[in-house]
């Protein structure tokens, strides 16, 4: 999955500080749809970590049922929280 492309699909344009509130809120309800409905693991994760990386990811317990997925989710979350705490 290209990042761009999905940022194109579910807000009209790569570029964030250029959707509107309304257009970022109905984006997260289309990909929350999607991800309910995506069967493939990898088109899933990369679903899953575009939203957890705009702040919007559902719990990962709940949205993975493989443990090596959940456990993949947990390592992003984890590299995530040291990037941010080198930054401050």
């Amino acid at each position: 999955m290209d990042l761009d492309d999905q940022m194109r699909r579910y807000f009209g344009t790569a570029d964030l500080n250029a959707v509107p509130p309304v257009a970022l809120a109905a984006g997260l309800e289309h990909m929350r749809v999607d991800l309910g409905l995506e069967k493939d693991r990898s088109r899933r994760f990369a679903l899953w970590t575009l939203m957890f990386t705009l702040g919007a990811a559902p719990d990962l317990d709940i949205t993975f049922t493989d443990p090596a997925d959940r456990n993949a989710a947990r390592t992003l979350i984890e590299m995530t929280e040291r990037l941010a705490s080198e930054d401050e």
